[in-house]
């Protein structure tokens, strides 16, 4: 499931892709299995007419390796004429993030960031540490331009700034030593101003300030282990939900 600003989200689903509104509570709109096959991963720009689709699940459609922008304002009977972009590699999609103006591939090892959605081209790519659950969180906010995922080391996050970042160079992302134990989740605040993070331990979630890199706030829920599913970014700081 992909939640995004302006209280609207998407499921990825075996019989197809489903976009529901949150207040109220109600289904917006549908991509059935005969349009799209069953889908291991979406991705809407905001609360637009355009989804990034990823196929995987039981009977899939599209490949795995691609990533599929589907236009659901173009009128046509035939759902090919809806599939505006492709995207293929050589592996696994594993997470896809949109904002206005770029579009987040992640890869089990690395991350490409393409111009998006009008003629896309290749900006940057980053190598990165193992990430089998693609994790990687993209800052929506006009103002800023910021890039989360997993560092190279066990525990650490790496932060770009894709506004201050020449595009076709290979600049090294700053780091901030989050964890001793592997990243487990990694969410910003929608002015992109926090991140915060958790381990597979489960056993604390760490807050820190993006420009300072320093450690803002450290919330401990007690020894037992729990799996940590995602993070709820608020306006001001990222609220977490922990399933032990």
């Amino acid at each position: 499931m992909t939640v995004r600003p302006l209280c609207c989200f998407c499921c990825a689903m075996e019989t197809g892709v489903r976009i529901y509104n949150v207040e109220p509570l109600m289904e917006k709109g549908h991509l059935d299995h005969e349009q799209v096959g069953s889908v291991a991963l979406c991705s809407m720009l905001h609360r637009s007419n355009l989804l990034a689709v990823v196929g995987g699940g039981v009977n899939p459609k599209f490949s795995e390796i691609s990533v599929l922008i589907w236009d659901d304002a173009r009128e046509s009977r035939d759902p090919k004429d809806k599939l505006v972009l492709e995207f293929t590699f050589t592996k696994p999609v594993l997470a896809v993030r949109m904002r206005h103006d770029k579009i987040i591939i992640v890869l089990k090892n690395r991350i490409y960031v393409y111009s998006f959605p009008d003629n896309p081209v290749k900006l940057f790519e980053f190598d990165t540490r193992d990430n089998p659950k693609g994790l990687c969180d993209l800052c929506p906010s006009l103002e800023k331009q910021l890039l989360v995922f997993p560092g190279h080391k066990c525990g650490s996050l790496q932060l770009v700034d894709l506004s201050n970042t020449k595009p076709g160079t290979s600049s090294a992302p700053f780091t901030i030593n989050a964890h001793q134990s592997e990243i487990a989740c990694v969410a910003l605040n929608q002015p992109g101003s926090v991140a915060a993070s958790a381990s597979r331990k489960g056993t604390l979630i760490r807050l820190f300030d993006t420009t300072t890199r320093d450690k803002l706030v450290e919330l401990r829920r007690g020894t037992d282990p729990a799996t940590l599913y995602c993070h709820m970014c608020g306006r001001d700081l990222p609220q977490v939900r922990l399933h032990p």
